[in-house]
């Protein structure tokens, strides 16, 4: 039996735990992101999607038809996972698959209507989400606590790609 089935110190959870490790900026964003992660994963699985079918059709929204190799920088999917990303989307209808008039060795990814319409609904879904995740907090808090945490992202990321 695994501690965490046991009640042991994997269930502790920020309240429960030393003043010490609750004083952590890095315990605190962990915790954190494990509870977003599992809000965001269980409420993609109830439409039958997941993180990365939100991304690919999130970049096709804002930048357009794009190579597998442009997707995979801008979603920071690796290539090898894109394929099986793109195939999902591919086979419910919502992106297509072309080759590229200039370079007929790579395809382009277009989004379809029906991909724009499951965006929207995506988008709907994870912005109850965000609320849930975010509760304890007013509008300009959120804002303030999106800016702070883009700001670590990108001071921890400079000079790499951002998307």
């Amino acid at each position: 039996m695994s501690e965490k089935e046991r009640g042991g110190p994997a269930d502790a959870g920020p309240g429960e735990s030393s003043a010490r490790l609750r004083e952590l900026p890095s315990r605190l964003l962990s915790l954190t992101a494990l509870t977003a992660d599992r809000l965001v994963n269980e409420a993609l699985a109830a439409l039958d999607a997941r993180k990365w079918h939100y991304a690919v059709l999130a970049t096709l929204r804002e930048s357009g038809p794009a190579s597998q190799a442009a997707l995979s920088r801008r979603t920071g999917v690796y290539r090898s996972d894109l394929v099986a990303v793109i195939n999902e989307l591919a086979a419910s209808g919502y992106v297509e698959r072309a080759p590229d008039p200039g370079d007929r060795r790579r395809n382009v990814i277009t989004m379809t209507s029906p991909g724009r319409a499951r965006l929207r609904r995506l988008d709907t879904l994870l912005a109850g989400v965000q609320d849930e995740l975010l509760a304890p907090l007013d509008g300009p808090e959120r804002e303030q606590l999106t800016h702070l945490l883009g700001r670590l992202l990108e001071h921890h990321h400079a000079g790499q790609a951002m998307d």
